[in-house]
């Protein structure tokens, strides 16, 4: 989960999902970028400082876990940064969950998934998201990150 808390008392949550298929913690090889899962996740948690956001991470390869994550994310957070892997293009299940709590979403990708297999070119969870960031490799978290710090500006500029 990546909880995000504003430093001028106003919280904003954003939670960070990822599926195990995408981002593990023994079978994926993030050294291309010099990060394993460890750095993943400190990256993540200095750009929540950089944002003057505090942020903790979750991740799951069980597809009910990330749904009962999703559901206990309701009326906590006030955004989702998911990185659903190959449930992308299988789970109705996770589209179900988002669609329930209508926590604004970003799906996110490492790899530039326009660019791979022909049955990875569906995505259900896109559905659900009013943003995808792919190809970025692991910095498209970061991307994710301040799409919604910046959404969170306008929104207090509106109210």
């Amino acid at each position: 989960i990546v909880d995000l808390y504003s430093s001028r008392g106003v919280e904003k949550h954003v939670s960070y999902l990822a599926s195990y298929d995408e981002i593990s913690k023994n079978n994926y090889n993030l050294s291309i970028e010099n990060y394993n899962y460890a750095g993943l996740v400190k990256m993540i948690e200095d750009k929540g400082k950089e944002t003057e956001n505090e942020i903790s991470v979750f991740q799951s390869n069980h597809e009910g876990v990330l749904v009962d994550k999703i559901q206990d994310a309701y009326q906590q957070f006030d955004g989702i940064v998911f990185n659903p892997g190959a449930y992308t293009h299988t789970s109705i299940a996770l589209l179900d969950a988002l669609k329930a709590v209508m926590i604004p979403c970003i799906e996110v990708h490492i790899s530039e998934v326009s660019k791979r297999e022909a049955y990875r070119q569906i995505s259900y969870i896109r559905e659900a998201c009013f943003e995808t960031v792919t190809g970025l490799g692991i910095k498209g978290y970061k991307v994710a990150i301040e799409t919604f710090v910046e959404r969170n500006k306008k929104d207090e500029v509106s109210l």
